[in-house]
């Protein structure tokens, strides 16, 4: 059966399924129509160089796709930071370090879409025209020759992308709509967000699909929410309670164990009565982590908790490193690692889960010295995968460290929305999905 929600955005109201059956490119007729597809470039940038090419090579497959099919145009649209917001820190760090700020440099470095524009086409093999604004492209779409592929500049260069008001951004969706006959989203990275490129734009166009990421996304995060495999194993780290509040309550609706390391472990330990030193704590979170404590002791699910540290005087790469063996943290020292009976815990459980689901580190892997707790997790993961567990791992850190330790490859999924899978894990509705067609 399948169950049909509601939800609302700018007052209006789309339906979905519950259980995501989105319609995508291979159910529509693409043969000579005009396609306008968004796609999460929001690459790292340096000096007008693509670091890191995760987000655009997972992109391909639905553009290479959609250009087998002989379309009219295909039309790609992106956002790549924030180019206000960025360039106004940057701006005040150079001031603080007093050094020259150079905007248009600065902009053209981090924010200019072209450079992306020619990354796509010596990985795609085939010229990728490039418009420099959002706007009064539609006379050159329309002249195109048949299957040209082009790039508008980034979406946030218009403030109507991420206008508050509906009727701001529909300004921007309007025009984008003239661009194409089929709206692709392919763009889970900015799936939670309610934009002019992302939804907005769909309530102006006949045809709304997804791609074969968007649905690779849904497909393996869906059942995490409505009916995992079992047991279920939660991985649940980075540095703050508050920001994953939401996700650890969702998850205690089918987790079997929820493992919670990472700076935010040390509130769940201060709430138990223990000592922590100078590790990171919430206090305003103290009695959300006793609440959640308790949730999960009511509904038997096992939290697991670091019972041993590796703890630094400082929170630098050359911190002195001190092992300490129990659960508690002495004056002076700093929780930034979990320690070998943790680990060993971690084994048990992980090893033999069906389902997991990993966002967020456990330790600060970024520095050599405590990386050993996350290298390990990830390395459980994988070989928990291989054993036949259906693994996903979200969220930037996690997917960085899977990366760092050369194990992608080995997980189930590797999402690429840290926020989108977030807020898809706590059981929101996305409005970049909710906008597309269901079976």
């Amino acid at each position: 059966m399948r169950v049909f929600c509601r939800v609302r955005q700018f007052g209006r109201s789309y339906q979905f399924q519950e259980d995501f059956m989105i319609k995508t490119v291979k159910d529509v007729d693409l043969k000579g129509k005009r396609i306008i597809m968004r796609v999460d470039f929001n690459v790292p940038m340096k000096e007008g160089v693509v670091q890191d090419d995760t987000r655009i090579m997972a992109a391909l497959p639905t553009i290479q796709y959609i250009l087998e099919q002989n379309p009219a145009s295909l039309v790609l649209m992106s956002h790549l930071g924030d180019p206000d917001k960025d360039a106004k820190k940057a701006r005040e760090k150079a001031e603080k370090d007093g050094k020259s700020f150079d905007l248009d440099k600065y902009i053209a470095g981090k924010h200019r879409m072209a450079p992306v524009a020619a990354y796509l086409e010596s990985k795609l093999g085939k010229k990728v025209e490039f418009a420099d604004s959002c706007f009064g492209q539609k006379a050159k779409i329309d002249a195109l020759p048949a299957g040209t592929v082009m790039m508008l500049e980034n979406t946030r260069f218009h403030k109507e992308e991420t206008a508050k008001d509906e009727t701001a951004q529909e300004v921007l969706a309007k025009e984008l709509a003239t661009y194409g006959d089929v709206y692709v989203n392919d763009a889970f990275g900015t799936a939670h967000r309610a934009h002019a490129s992302t939804a907005t734009i769909a309530k102006f166009m006949k045809v709304n699909v997804g791609g074969f990421l968007m649905e690779k996304e849904v497909k393996y995060l869906e059942p995490m929410v409505t009916n995992p495999p079992k047991p279920m194993t939660a991985i649940i780290g980075g540095a703050k309670v508050s920001s994953k509040i939401a996700v650890l309550e969702s998850l205690l609706k089918n987790a079997s164990a929820l493992i919670i390391g990472g700076g935010m472990a040390y509130t769940f330990l201060k709430a138990q009565g223990h000592t922590v030193g100078k590790s990171l704590v919430e206090d305003d979170f103290i009695n959300t982590a006793k609440s959640l404590l308790s949730a999960a002791a009511a509904k038997n699910v096992k939290i697991i908790l670091p019972v041993d540290h590796v703890c630094g005087d400082s929170f630098a790469p050359d911190a002195k490193v001190t092992n300490v063996s129990g659960l508690d943290i002495p004056e002076g020292q700093m929780g930034m690692d979990v320690g070998p009976k943790t680990i060993a815990i971690y084994m048990e459980t992980i090893l033999s889960s069906k389902s997991i689901v990993w966002n967020g580190p456990v330790g600060v892997f970024e520095f050599d010295a405590f990386a050993k707790g996350t290298e390990t997790v990830a390395r459980l993961v994988a070989e928990a995968t291989d054993k036949g567990a259906t693994s996903i791992v979200g969220g930037g850190d996690s997917v960085a460290a899977v990366n760092k330790f050369k194990l992608a490859d080995r997980m189930s999924h590797v999402s690429t929305g840290g926020g989108a899978s977030l807020e898809f894990l706590e059981g929101k509705t996305l409005p970049g999905i909710a906008v597309l067609e269901t079976k």
